[in-house]
């Protein structure tokens, strides 16, 4: 019995170790990116992520559109605007010693097209590409404070 004991006592341990029981409130910041091959210039508020960009996506300029800063709180969704016609959902699901977990939904008026879950560390960014928008395409740039 009391190996039993021992063990239960070990796995709720490190459940909760790995685990947070309660969320704490995540600052998470979306830039909406409007990326094309009109011109070659690169929006300078956006020298953080330009290296990722170019890795990532073939286009020659970069211009912020919009600058979203958002409170989550576990598991509540908050609803972002992107476009005409399209939203992202994002939603703190995960909070771990050193990263959070959120999901991210695109809709295309109310139907989901993209859910995905990202895991972020402090600070970190993650770049999704998005809908057509003018003569290039936007890209989706968020990152998280915690």
């Amino acid at each position: 019995m009391k190996k039993i004991t021992s063990f239960s006592s070990f796995t709720l341990i490190l459940f909760l170790f790995f685990t947070s029981v309660a969320f704490a409130q995540v600052q998470a910041r979306v830039r909406i990116i409007e990326a094309s091959n009109e011109g070659a210039s690169i929006d300078p508020v956006l020298r953080d992520v330009h290296r990722e960009l170019g890795y990532l996506f073939s286009f020659t300029s970069y211009r912020l559109l919009k600058d979203i800063i958002l409170d989550l709180t576990g598991n509540r969704p908050v609803d972002v605007p992107v476009h005409p016609g399209r939203s992202m959902e994002v939603t703190l699901v995960g909070e771990y010693k050193n990263l959070v977990e959120l999901r991210i939904r695109i809709k295309r008026r109310e139907i989901p097209i993209l859910n995905t879950l990202v895991r972020l560390s402090s600070g970190r960014t993650v770049l999704i590409g998005g809908p057509r928008h003018g003569r290039g395409n936007t890209i989706l740039a968020i990152s998280a404070r915690f």
